[in-house]
């Protein structure tokens, strides 16, 4: 399963970078008004179908059990949703007197304000062997309380740079994400199951649907002959990116580590995964909303769509690490315990 699940992604990142390709040699065909329709298609009808798909697919059920480490959840939470913009802030007022491009700093502080991805953090959890449990409540959890918070924290950071008013956002993120993800719970409780006995491929269909809006995005972009970016400006942002996923993954560790912290090894593995991940699904169709109609939307939308990758590639490569360090406390724990 496990198996398929990397094999999945590693397609995915394929299908990003044709998607791109794609809209580089023909544009014209995910442009607005163009033969897709994205102003429909896009901005509804696919928006929707990831969000209910989301709806189907989250084990919600499993959730109780994780509910007493409340200390666990809300150092999660509070580091996700309101550190980490924050910290991404303080830092872009140092690089705004750079050269970087201004729109993939935007896009820095937009990846900031996303919520926790509902797969990875909980994958790579699993890998190590830690607290899997607390990695499934605060990816779900995080994602739910992303609906409302990343909206507001990504007007409150960047202002909505849109055409769109400040109430049509909101109209169409609740109808389009709130309502399609609330009967998708609804009918999972209906189906759970033939859910659980057929394992649909959720994964499958909302990475479909996310190329589709990915395309459309690239389409506008490379319709617009006033739009240029730097190649020094993205291998910074790349830079960067790792840098803050490095720093960040360091940071969880050091604080979850100390001596009156009270999170058992297993819990700061969920920690620096969860605490440091950040939604793809979730969080391009949010910025299609939010910056709808936006000529550099694209641009904004670059630094999300390489630290997802990052952060899968990271968290891979230090899985074995991690395990050690992991297993070597829990040995010294039971070393310590006085014996009766």
């Amino acid at each position: 399963m496990r198996l398929l699940e990397r094999m999945r992604k590693e397609w995915f990142m394929v299908g990003i970078v044709l998607a791109i390709a794609g809209a580089k040699l023909e544009p014209s065909i995910g442009v607005n008004g163009g033969p897709l329709k994205p102003e429909i298609t896009v901005s509804y009808i696919a928006v929707a179908t990831i969000f209910f798909n989301s709806g189907l697919s989250l084990k919600t059920e499993e959730l109780t059990s994780a509910l007493v480490h409340i200390k666990l959840h809300l150092f999660i939470q509070i580091f996700t949703l309101a550190f980490f913009p924050t910290a991404i802030w303080l830092f872009l007022q140092l690089l705004s007197i750079t050269p970087i491009n201004e729109w993939l700093l935007k896009g820095l502080q937009t990846v900031g304000c996303m919520p926790p991805p509902v797969s990875s953090a909980v994958i790579l959890t699993k890998a190590v062997g830690g607290n899997e449990a607390a990695a499934i409540f605060n990816s779900a959890f995080g994602s739910f309380l992303g609906i409302i918070i990343t909206p507001l924290l990504l007007l409150l950071f960047l202002g909505s740079s849109s055409s769109v008013p400040f109430t049509s956002i909101f109209s169409q993120l609740f109808m389009t994400v709130v309502v399609p993800l609330i009967i998708g719970q609804i009918v999972r409780r209906y189906i759970k199951d033939w859910l659980e006995r057929k394992k649909p491929p959720f994964g499958a269909v909302s990475s479909s649907v996310l190329l589709m809006i990915i395309y459309t995005t690239f389409c506008d972009t490379f319709s617009n002959p006033n739009i240029d970016l730097d190649k020094f400006s993205l291998v910074l942002i790349l830079f960067i990116i790792f840098s803050i996923q490095l720093s960040f993954m360091l940071l969880t560790f050091i604080f979850s580590t100390r001596n009156n912290s009270g999170f058992t090894p297993a819990d700061t593995v969920a920690i620096i995964f969860c605490s440091t991940h950040k939604s793809l699904t979730l969080g391009i169709p949010m910025l299609k909303i939010v910056f709808a109609g936006h000529e550099h939307l694209s641009l904004i939308s670059v630094p999300l769509l390489i630290y997802h990758p990052a952060q899968i590639l990271l968290g891979s490569v230090l899985v074995p690490t991690i395990k050690s360090w992991m297993v070597s406390r829990q040995k010294g724990v039971k070393l310590t315990r006085p014996t009766v």
